[in-house]
């Protein structure tokens, strides 16, 4: 089998760690050492479509929901990003824990998100669970 390269992305400045399909089959993102996260686009890959930072370090686990609407961008300690995709990127939440992360991961459903703390002292599973508002008018939908 003899491998080709189809596209060389540029925009990085150092090792990559992480990436991640979107559902679409038309996103997806890669992690950095240099602290950001790029969205590529496979239909035009010249230039990332996004660039979200970290806060302090590499990234090192990107997530998306199963129903494309967010992704979850985890650095190495303390800090896990969280994306809304529909909004373009530019509507998040962080999380901030003390602690190593080994990882993270949503639930099939798309309603928790599960952060593994590597820290020998306090390691451990964390679940967030999403929350909804329920209004009046989301009521008749």
């Amino acid at each position: 089998m003899v491998c080709q390269v189809l596209q060389t992305l540029k925009g990085h400045l150092d090792y990559s760690f992480a990436s991640a399909w979107h559902p679409n089959g038309h996103l997806f993102a890669t992690g950095n050492q240099d602290m950001s996260c790029r969205l590529w686009d496979v239909r035009n890959l010249s230039s990332s479509i996004a660039v979200l930072k970290g806060q302090i370090g590499a990234i090192r686990s990107l997530r998306f929901t199963t129903d494309g609407r967010f992704l979850a961008m985890a650095e190495p300690a303390d800090f896990v990003h969280i994306f809304d995709v529909y909004r373009d990127f530019t509507k998040s939440q962080e999380i901030d824990i003390f602690g190593e992360i080994a990882g993270i991961s949503f639930s099939p459903d798309t309603e928790a998100l599960f952060i593994g703390v590597a820290d020998r002292t306090y390691g451990s599973l964390l679940e967030y669970n999403r929350r909804h508002v329920n209004t009046y008018m989301d009521s008749l939908c």
